[in-house]
């Protein structure tokens, strides 16, 4: 199933929807977002996960509650579950798999918020039956977004949702010592521009990437203090959500580069690029197909 508008134009309109009308999802886009929830695509690192579009109820906002300002949801007409076999690369998957289908709502019209936590033993992981070997890192709500949201507005405020770091600080050429700019980017420069709008945890924006004669390398630079085994994790119960930010900034590349005609696929072959973020660890990398 493809996408009726051009993915840069789906990022765009894409916001993490807090505040939402107070009415069901129409028939026809509720059924065409759980015909794509349902087709069960593999992730880029070969996982499936199992997604289910179910409604709202009092339960939820109990569950939510957990992750603080960041959980505050109203009015959603329901949420996007999913479960994943806790495998390597799981989170990766999952949040490849998850943003795929956010973007599919934001093209049948529907706002949608990512809530990343521990929802294991919440009436999320009810509402799909997750087994033991099973991970939730992460629900969507979804919903028709209410107009003039100030609630929505101040969050997305003090989450820095609407800054994002310049290319120079995320995409390099053949080192980490030398940025790539958008014009030596050449025709990847779209594709790449929808990695550095893609929504992260916190906003943190932890992908690097390194073009060189082999490929696009992803790269994840954990941002100091947030991660898992920190305090602020848990506190809030939450997964290890910078691989899945991962994920959704290789689901924005593949999209685009796909939509754009440069064909590719996923390898995992690492550089042995030298890095000068402590910690950072390599991903994957995008090999063109000729």
């Amino acid at each position: 199933m493809g996408f009726a508008s051009p993915v840069a134009e789906l990022v765009g309109k894409r916001c993490s929807c807090r505040t939402y009308r107070d009415e069901p999802l129409a028939a026809e886009a509720r059924r065409a977002l759980e015909a794509f929830l349902a087709a069960n695509r593999p992730g880029p690192f070969g996982g499936r996960a199992r997604f289910a579009l179910a409604a709202a109820t009092p339960e939820d906002q109990a569950a939510l509650k957990g992750l603080g300002t960041y959980g505050f949801i109203s009015r959603a007409a329901g949420f996007v579950v999913g479960a994943i076999a806790s495998l390597p690369n799981a989170l990766e998957d999952y949040g490849y798999l998850m943003e795929h289908a956010i973007l599919q709502a934001t093209d049948l019209g529907i706002g949608t918020c990512w809530l990343g936590g521990t929802f294991a033993k919440s009436g999320f992981a009810r509402k799909i039956g997750l087994t033991a070997g099973e991970l939730m890192p992460a629900v969507a709500a979804v919903g028709y977004a209410a107009d003039g949201s100030s609630a929505k507005d101040r969050i997305r405020k003090m989450a820095g949702s609407n800054f994002r770091r310049p290319a120079g600080e995320l995409f390099f050429d053949g080192t980490f010592l030398t940025p790539l700019s958008p014009a030596a980017a050449g025709e990847y420069a779209g594709p790449l521009d929808m990695v550095r709008w893609a929504p992260s945890a916190s906003n943190r924006q932890p992908w690097r990437i390194v073009r060189t004669s082999s490929g696009w390398h992803f790269f994840l630079a954990r941002t100091k203090g947030y991660g898992k085994g920190t305090l602020l994790f848990a506190v809030l119960r939450l997964a290890d959500l910078q691989r899945v930010d991962m994920g959704i900034a290789m689901c924005h590349f593949e999209l685009a580069a796909l939509e754009a005609g440069l064909a590719g696929g996923w390898v995992i072959e690492n550089p042995g690029i030298a890095t000068p973020h402590p910690g950072a660890e390599y991903l994957a990398t995008w090999r063109s197909s000729w």
